[in-house]
């Protein structure tokens, strides 16, 4: 049976947990830091290093996971349909993960944005 020590999933999740310093709402599902965080983008939340998620925990029904903190004031920088969120490592340009939104949500400049606690994960082995 395969078989994977905690520690090896962490890992991958870690990086999450320390260098993710921006949530990001889309309107479309970014495939670069660029679009991400410029051509896509409608809103952010910035948060200091180590402080969008937190540390990898058990996931269900295998594997491990990490947490986004809920977002209640976000800031919507550009009007449109928002699909998608994004999470970004700003100071070293990277875009770290991104999917598609629960539902889409038109959005316009200046107003405020909220964004539920959302889990990215890694499975155990099968």
């Amino acid at each position: 049976m395969p078989y994977l020590n905690d520690r090896v999933l962490d890992n991958g999740l870690q990086v999450l947990d320390t260098e993710a310093d921006k949530i990001l709402i889309c309107s479309a599902e970014p495939a670069t830091f660029t679009a991400a965080n410029a051509t896509n983008a409608l809103g952010n939340k910035t948060f200091s290093a180590g402080a969008a998620f937190g540390s990898p925990a058990v996931r269900s029904p295998s594997g491990r996971k990490v947490t986004s903190v809920a977002i209640s004031d976000g800031t919507v920088t550009g009007s449109g349909t928002a699909s998608h969120w994004a999470v970004v490592d700003s100071v070293n340009s990277r875009l770290l993960a991104a999917s598609s939104l629960a539902s889409s949500q038109a959005v316009t400049s200046g107003n405020v944005f909220t964004l539920g606690a959302f889990d990215i994960g890694i499975p155990g082995p099968a």
